[in-house]
């Protein structure tokens, strides 16, 4: 018999050791070590194709790795995964829903197969629909919904389990700046309620507001990580994660023809 191993107070939301994901012959992910804390609002940043999706993906179980370990809040992601798994809510990019439901019958469809009683998904589903301004009695469908009302219906199917962990692929991309504040005003509730939210962006002045903690990645390594303060330093974050990253800058002699 399998002894359960025994948690701490001080485990880490997420914890990945050595992640390693290949496509032929491109590495995605090099290797990445990282420890989310609990309680955090953690950022993770990196320009387009630095594997900051493949690495979330592996992470919550979507994406199997060719090597290293994933868990979260204790639990291994491939060897326990309906323990791990009960624990989050994900957000993945480029959401898939099955749009030809109403939300809340989405919703519904989501709280059932995680096998959750009728009456509980039903009583927060209303909630949530109201309180994420869908409206708890809308009737239109998903395939109708605008860009920010999908991402916001994918929030509430995350969250309808009251997971401890939300893992968030770029939450507030193509979402307009009214539904980006209720989303930021949400999410802040839900971690000083004890909840640990991961998120990737490219976005610094989004991750600069809402963040305790980020990691910079790049060529699908982890370039730099901790507090907020620490990585940023005396710079702001922009010039912090180009310097990291290696961005080019301006001169001012590009493009004299124009």
């Amino acid at each position: 018999m399998t002894v359960p191993r025994q948690r701490s107070g001080s485990e880490p939301a997420l914890a990945v050791r050595g992640l390693v994901k290949r496509f032929e012959s491109k590495v995605a992910v090099a290797g990445i070590d990282l420890d989310v804390p609990a309680g955090s609002f953690f950022g993770l940043l990196g320009p387009n194709g630095a594997g900051k999706t493949t690495t979330l993906s592996m992470a919550v179980g979507l994406l199997r790795p060719d090597a290293g370990q994933a868990r979260i809040l204790g639990y291994d992601v491939w060897a326990d995964p309906t323990a791990a798994k009960a624990k989050i809510g994900v957000l993945p990019d480029g959401v898939r829903l099955f749009d030809r439901l109403t939300g809340t019958e989405l919703l519904a469809y989501h709280g059932l197969l995680r096998g959750m009683d009728a009456e509980v998904v039903d009583r927060r589903s209303t909630e949530l629909m109201d309180v994420l301004e869908l409206g708890a009695g809308n009737r239109t469908l998903v395939v109708d919904y605008s860009a920010g009302m999908t991402k916001k219906i994918g929030l509430a199917c995350a969250m309808l389990h009251a997971p401890r962990l939300l893992v968030l692929d770029e939450p507030f991309e193509a979402v307009d700046p009214v539904s980006a504040a209720l989303i930021r005003d949400i999410l802040h509730r839900y971690v000083a309620g004890g909840g640990t939210v991961v998120f990737s962006s490219h976005v610094m002045t989004v991750v600069e507001r809402l963040c305790s903690h980020v990691a910079i990645m790049a060529g699908g390594a982890i370039r730099v990580h901790g507090t907020l303060d620490e990585v940023r330093g005396a710079s702001s974050l922009e010039d912090r994660f180009v310097e990291v990253v290696g961005g080019r800058t301006a001169t001012g002699s590009e493009l004299s023809w124009l």
